[in-house]
């Protein structure tokens, strides 16, 4: 019988307050294996004021005590009241979540382009801290404030700036509480890289490193941009002089892009070594890539594509694919967008679909025009291309040869792609058959197949594995992936897998969530190997359109969202924006078959800015995830659903 562990009532329920939230859960919200990312975060205030134009100066001193302090010449931060707090400004900004000054991005906008977006940054770098410490030089004032675990500990002081003090500035010095991190040095090699990469990115501003113990200084200052830094890291000499270019969107162009949204970038190419790849997005460097660096892959491979066809170079049975122009570039890319959407609090890599878009429509026109100035350069790339191309069909021809010799007749619904090479293949089981006809039509025909599926699929937790195959549309599923059905016990033959990604592609409401579960089923009791080696994913189309209001420098968009929590948010940051109440209209999609195939490619299908969910378990979870699918689909388990709903049902929100 299980143990009592305590009264839960009204009290029970506990508010995390103010800065709470980062203390209980500090993962959430940045790096914990040391605290360079706290760090990073007061250093990319300061190149927000250099990106804005007000900065020339960024200065970063190790100090004996294990303290940092970043010392900038922009504006300074404002230390009056808050006209609606009544608190200081320099006080809201180190100890509220979702607070700053980079929320407008009108014209009116303190900042129109910035990295610092999701408004927790240096409010986790106090939360982290035993003591942060401000001053800010403003409007021939000096002031001063500090902060002890998050909290004030020294009230805001103001005096009149002496003769020998900055004009204009803001200093920050942190000590970082090693309670919450794993380590409490900072790796010197990675700072100096962040460092040396905001100096490159921001031309003749003066960027330094101090060494308080030893008095050592480093100082950046570039003025010959990207190209100059990519050299000079490079592993191996390119193959042709390095590709380098840059443009931003005017006010004439407002149609398709906010002005002064754009990219600069520097791409080389090498036969050899490891390539060299740095994106950065508002200086934000971006290490899990994201749609900007997709962008620069699509406009690169569109352009050589286009030039090797122009040309005639490309041998007969070869077929090019992105990554084999993609795969021997290095590159250094800074891209410049207004509202930047970024994956998790660290802004480690940028999800925002426009980006993919913003940096391909600069990047390929002008790659285009350089190849075709320089004719033999476009050759030998084409070659370098040609001959990655004919290694990769060679590699995946290997591993056809491995492949069973008895061959299945594939399903005649089944829209086959042309690749054979799990890498890149994959297969989209869609429910119905007007959605099959969208996805087919927007697919990419070269790595991605679609098999429609009619009506519900079978429940198959409690079929036997030698009665699958009487359902056809279990039938189909298996040999158009080319796997038997199989046991978690089993060893089966994967040889004649036919695709890398099996994607369950379903409507984003209610009945589409019941095939999912369906075909999870199928796959769980089944085909276990399938989910074990990383093999299925679920896809997430969007049940929202919403057609938004040109807005300050935004221009009128389109904006997809999965579900009634992401429109809502949508929503707020429109009325944000500057947005009139009403003035955006909002489209629901019964169902995929609604979406023309332009929509579902950019939302669902492109690999580059789709959601794609891997499906995965746990080991230890079997048992758990089995007993739980027993009583959702097992259907002596009336009784045990039912009592599910009584108990659970009012947490459930209904799609009618």
């Amino acid at each position: 019988m299980p143990t009592r562990q305590g009264t839960y009532a009204e009290a029970s329920i506990r508010v995390l307050k103010g800065l709470e939230p980062v203390k209980q859960r500090p993962g959430m919200y940045t790096r914990t294996d040391n605290p360079l990312h706290v760090v990073q975060e007061v250093i990319d205030n300061a190149a927000d004021e250099a990106l804005a134009g007000f900065a020339r100066r960024i200065a970063v001193t190790l100090h004996a005590d294990g303290s940092v302090s970043v010392e900038d010449d922009g504006r300074g931060i404002p230390f009056g009241l808050h006209p609606e707090e009544g608190v200081p400004v320099v006080e809201i900004v180190f100890t509220r979540l979702h607070a700053g000054g980079k929320f407008d991005k009108g014209a009116e906008g303190a900042y129109s382009f910035s990295g610092g977006l999701h408004g927790v940054g240096v409010s986790v770098t106090n939360a982290l801290a035993r003591r942060l410490q401000v001053n800010v030089w403003r409007e021939g004032q000096a002031a001063e404030i500090a902060f002890a675990d998050g909290e004030p500990a020294e009230a805001l002081a103001t005096r009149a700036a002496g003769s020998g003090e900055p004009r204009h500035g803001t200093r920050v010095r942190v000590w970082p509480d090693a309670k919450y991190f794993d380590s409490a040095e900072l790796p010197r090699h990675e700072l100096v890289h962040l460092l040396r990469s905001k100096a490159v990115l921001l031309p003749g501003v003066s960027v330094s490193l101090t060494l308080e113990k030893s008095g050592e200084t480093q100082r950046w200052q570039y003025k010959g941009g990207l190209k100059d830094y990519l050299l000079q890291t490079l592993p191996a000499d390119p193959l042709i002089p390095a590709f380098e270019g840059e443009q931003y969107a005017q006010a004439s162009e407002a149609e398709d892009f906010a002005e002064g949204e754009g990219a600069a970038w520097c791409v080389a190419f090498t036969d050899e070594g490891a390539p060299l790849r740095e994106s950065y997005v508002n200086l934000i460097p971006t290490v899990a890539g994201g749609t900007h660096e997709s962008g620069l892959k699509d406009g690169l491979f569109a352009a050589v594509k286009g030039f090797i066809e122009l040309h005639a170079l490309l041998p007969k049975g070869v077929k090019l694919m992105p990554e084999d122009v993609f795969s021997r570039a290095s590159f250094v890319l800074s891209a410049k967008v207004l509202d930047p959407q970024f994956q998790g609090q660290i802004k480690e890599r940028l999800n925002s679909r426009d980006a993919l878009r913003l940096v391909s429509a600069y990047v390929r026109p002008a790659l285009e025009l350089w190849l075709n100035q320089h004719v033999e350069w476009g050759r030998k790339l084409a070659e370098l291309v040609i001959r990655q191309a004919q290694t990769r069909q060679r590699a995946s021809q290997k591993v056809e040869k491995k492949k069973g010799s008895g061959v299945a007749v594939l399903p005649g619904k089944l829209t086959d792609c042309e690749s054979r090479d799990l890498a890149y293949n994959e297969v989209f089981l869609v429910e119905g058959d007007s959605a099959g006809g969208s996805a087919k039509m927007g697919r990419d025909k070269e790595t991605q197949a679609v098999l429609p599926l009619r009506g519900k699929v079978l429940n198959t937790w409690e079929v036997e594995r030698d009665r699958l195959f009487a359902n056809t549309e279990v039938h189909d599923i298996a040999v158009a992936i080319g796997v038997d059905p199989h046991g978690p016990g089993d060893e089966p033959d994967l040889s004649g897998l036919r695709y890398g990604k099996v994607c369950i592609l379903s409507d984003a409401d209610v009945d589409g969530s019941h095939i999912q579960v369906l075909l999870l089923t199928l796959f769980f009791r089944h085909f276990p190997k399938l989910i074990e080696r990383g093999h299925i994913h679920v896809a997430r189309p969007p049940l929202f359109r919403i057609d938004a209001p040109a807005r300050g420098k935004r221009p009128a968009a389109k904006l997809y969202v999965l579900d009634e929590g992401e429109l809502q948010a949508a929503l707020d940051k429109l009325r944000k924006e500057g947005a009139r109440e009403g003035s955006w209209s909002i489209s629901r999609f019964k169902g995929l078959g609604e979406m023309n195939a332009e929509q579902l490619w950019e939302t669902t299908l492109n690999p580059e800015t789709r959601r794609l969910l891997p499906v995965s378990f746990q080991a230890q979870g079997l048992d758990a995830t089995a007993a739980a699918l027993t009583r959702l689909m097992g259907k002596g388990e009336a009784a045990a659903r039912r009592e599910l709903m009584e108990r659970r049902g009012d947490e459930v929100e209904i799609d009618v």
